[in-house]
């Protein structure tokens, strides 16, 4: 899946999905379990928060 289908599928743009994946930008809750949901996975296994 590109990241340009996965942004489609969840409604954010190609641009904005590859932030997410360099750690550039963080998701708002509901765009996080859109994500999830396309994978079929739980919230915490796509994403995790690492405390510093």
């Amino acid at each position: 899946m590109t990241q340009a289908d996965l942004g489609d599928r969840v409604g954010v743009t190609r641009q904005t999905i590859a932030a997410i994946e360099q750690g550039k930008y963080s998701p708002s809750l509901e765009v996080a379990f859109r994500i999830a949901r396309v994978f079929g996975k739980p919230l915490e296994d796509v994403f995790h928060w690492a405390d510093e």
